[in-house]
């Protein structure tokens, strides 16, 4: 993902990129970052160490990292993309509380097709919610094979979102084995598939009495992630200190 940001951001005149930060101890440290995004050389090696003078980060990497990078945008005054999936409490906490003093985005997907579709999945709830025999909502997300946390955290948002249009209760259940006896209609179903390199596909199913609804949205490739994050930076520009979304940088809100 950090290859495909400095990739399009080089290729975008509204970007300069004043650094490509990686830990210490990966191997390619000191080689030039447009070179391991496989463009021209910028002139800009990867490295572990923080510029000063810089606009906005744009963080793709891993949860045990983003404790540092907050810290660093919070010293420098700087806006934030957070693009990193898989946090904890305690870190989504942390986020909220850097947001007092700085303008942060962060969304579990950065593809504007999987916000878009995110919205589209709340008008169909709020208006299939109360017809006779129920809706059942099941979510099917598939991912590369060396994706580390499950359900993704796009899935899980997309659930979060489509409970916002149902009645207090609402379960979320994480998938099923043995004699688990009838589906209750209060609950909502999450299914995780690993498999290969596929990069991102959710499919949310509307099951009613008769018939049925299926929204799928799927990345062929990581540039819309690398895109939305980018379209952020630029959003992020000039706002005000606070915890910003993608509904928010597409006007969704």
């Amino acid at each position: 993902m950090g290859r495909r940001v400095v990739a399009l951001a080089a290729a975008d005149p509204d970007f300069q990129i004043a650094a490509a930060i990686d830990h210490a101890d990966n191997p390619h440290q000191g080689e030039d970052a447009g070179s391991l995004a496989g463009i021209n050389p910028l002139n800009q090696t990867l490295v572990s160490q923080w510029p000063t003078a810089i606009d906005a980060v744009v963080d793709f990497s891993l949860p045990q990292a983003i404790d540092d990078c907050i810290a660093k945008c919070l010293f420098a005054k700087v806006p934030l993309v957070v693009a990193t999936t898989g946090l904890s409490d305690s870190q989504k906490s942390s986020l909220a509380k850097a947001a007092e003093s700085l303008p942060i985005v962060w969304a579990p997907s950065m593809s504007m097709a999987v916000n878009l579709s995110m919205k589209v999945a709340q008008q169909i709830t709020e208006k299939m919610a109360g017809i006779a025999g129920g809706v059942d909502i099941e979510i099917i997300e598939r991912h590369h094979r060396y994706k580390a946390d499950a359900p993704s955290g796009t899935a899980l948002k997309f659930g979060e979102l489509i409970a916002e249009k149902l009645a207090d209760g609402t379960k979320h259940v994480h998938g099923r084995e043995g004699h688990t006896g009838e589906r209750t209609q209060n609950e909502i179903g999450y299914h995780a598939v690993r498999v290969g390199d596929n990069p991102g596909e959710h499919t949310i199913v509307f099951g009613m009495l008769g018939e049925k609804i299926e929204l799928n949205v799927a990345a062929s490739n990581r540039d819309c992630y690398a895109s939305g994050a980018l379209a952020a930076a630029k959003w992020l520009q000039g706002k005000g200190n606070g915890l910003y979304n993608m509904f928010d940088v597409l006007g969704l809100s």
